[in-house]
């Protein structure tokens, strides 16, 4: 099989596995989305989505928390850790945010990079959940489970999304990523993956290379 032909396989069993695919941080909007995924890094998104009901209801705009300064907002989003250097750019963030776009988040992939504490993997989210647009969210469980099926043998952000983008259609791109993240917290565990349970996992190459090496031990 190959490799354009293994994808789209694991796409289809994921779809029939999650039918639903969503972004699992809360947010009512675009900036709300930018400050939710600076305090995921290193952080569950269960744990921001509490914070940052907190952090929404005393600052409900940009320039509210322009306003509040980096101090004040660290003591909200501290309990996500790195509070300081995260509270920093989300402020730096939004006063850009008022400055160059009067509080509206722009939906050019370009300036979304040039806000400050905005990586490719926070860009593709807002282009892919706010926007509507083809983007490859290259967290760790995408970079994860994407090496454990073959679809790809780069570990660095970067390369991964260019390597997806070879073999993912665009319109699939971004449910692809959601489902990737269901599917590592429920059955492809980092540290106990449960392979029998697996939907996909016929077209998964460590589960064939598993199977055969079962099938040599087994043989007489």
């Amino acid at each position: 099989m190959r490799l354009k032909e293994q994808a789209l396989a694991i796409i289809a069993g994921l779809e029939q596995e999650y039918p639903l695919a969503e972004c699992t941080l809360d947010y009512e909007n675009a900036w709300q989305l930018l400050v939710s995924v600076r305090l995921a890094a290193q952080c569950t998104d269960a744990r921001v989505n509490v914070v940052t009901a907190e952090l929404f209801s005393k600052y409900p705009s940009p320039a509210a928390l322009v306003e509040a300064g980096p101090q004040a907002v660290e003591e909200i989003v501290r309990p996500c850790g790195l509070g300081r250097s995260k509270a920093r750019d989300i402020c730096l963030c939004m006063t850009q945010l008022c400055e160059k776009y009067g509080g509206h988040v722009p939906d050019d992939f370009d300036a979304l990079l040039a806000l400050p504490g905005v990586g490719r993997k926070s860009a593709n989210l807002i282009m892919g959940d706010v926007f509507g647009k083809p983007a490859i969210v290259t967290d760790t469980h995408c970079i994860r489970l994407c090496g454990r099926m073959g679809l790809t043998e780069n570990k660095e952000p970067r390369k991964v999304e260019m390597d997806l983008w070879k073999i993912i259609p665009p319109e699939k791109s971004n449910d692809f990523c959601h489902r990737l993240v269901l599917h590592g917290r429920a059955v492809c565990d980092a540290r106990k993956p449960r392979c029998e349970a697996c939907c996909v996992k016929q077209y998964c190459k460590t589960w064939q290379a598993q199977q055969k090496s079962t099938q040599k031990t087994q043989t007489p």
